[in-house]
């Protein structure tokens, strides 16, 4: 898995917990749905910090908190 497949599921993961939809994450972070289906869809292969920023400020958790998640210890090291 890639990083940005891990972000993807990670961000899935949130709005199920939450019961909200990508449109709802969407207003929640004050950002574009788009923005938010870009990374699911895996059009943006590297959604930037100040992205996941918004949505952890949107979803009210930390930065430590999205990626604290069992999908992240499982990503293999990029570079060998």
């Amino acid at each position: 898995m890639k990083v940005h497949e891990a972000v993807a599921q990670r961000i899935q993961e949130l709005c199920k917990e939450r019961g909200i939809t990508v449109n709802g994450l969407a207003h929640l972070a004050a950002i574009p749905p788009s923005t938010i289906k870009n990374i699911l869809y895996g059009i943006s292969l590297n959604p930037g910090v100040a992205t996941i920023k918004m949505l952890c400020d949107g979803l009210d958790i930390t930065l430590e908190e999205f990626f604290d998640a069992e999908v992240f210890r499982q990503l293999e090291q990029e570079i060998e």
